[in-house]
């Protein structure tokens, strides 16, 4: 157990504060989910940051954190689109999601076949990241901002999420779909 599994592990713990705090029913609710969403978008930075520089990285860190990962976002967009039901949110969380779920499966069945490494996180997928924690930060806090239409600047960062979910997805396809059809010949 290093610091960067413990901030993984961290991240994992905070989803049921997540939970709690975003069905407080008081005013400012809003802000407490925030600021644990941000820890935990925080940790999601730290531990990989950490792990790399500080030499630590384990097989566990490399499960762990993309599970870690997938369970906040998915947490946070369903309990989004739960509390604003909308085709506007459902459709790019529903995207997010689905992207979510179809890469971990390809990313599982090449690393059966010993070919991992094809399907190995791209600098899309960090952008892709940073957009959407950036997004779900200002769609959970839901208010406006200095005059700013925090909503839908978030919603629009969604969008832009959901599209680099749809390219870097595709990425990933193309990458595995020779490997796809050369195992089924």
């Amino acid at each position: 157990m290093n610091i960067p599994n413990i901030l993984t592990l961290l991240r994992i713990i905070l989803i049921p504060v997540f939970v709690g705090v975003f069905y407080l029913p008081w005013n400012g609710a809003n802000v407490l989910t925030t600021l644990v969403f941000a820890l935990a978008a925080i940790t999601d930075w730290f531990d990989g940051y950490l792990a790399r520089r500080w030499n630590q990285t384990s097989a566990f860190g490399a499960f762990l954190d993309p599970v870690a990962d997938k369970l906040i976002v998915t947490t946070a967009l369903v309990f989004l689109v739960q509390a604003h039901p909308s085709p506007w949110l459902a459709i790019p969380a529903a995207i997010i999601i689905g992207r979510e779920i179809t890469i971990s499966a390809l990313r599982e069945w090449m690393a059966e076949i010993g070919q991992r490494a094809k399907v190995a996180v791209s600098m899309i997928g960090k952008i892709k990241t940073t957009a959407q924690m950036t997004a779900l930060l200002l769609l959970l806090y839901n208010e406006p901002l200095l005059s700013l239409p925090i909503y839908k600047i978030g919603l629009v960062l969604l969008y832009i999420a959901a599209i680099l979910t749809l390219w870097s997805m595709i990425v990933y396809l193309r990458a595995a779909v020779p490997i796809l059809l050369k195992n089924n010949k």
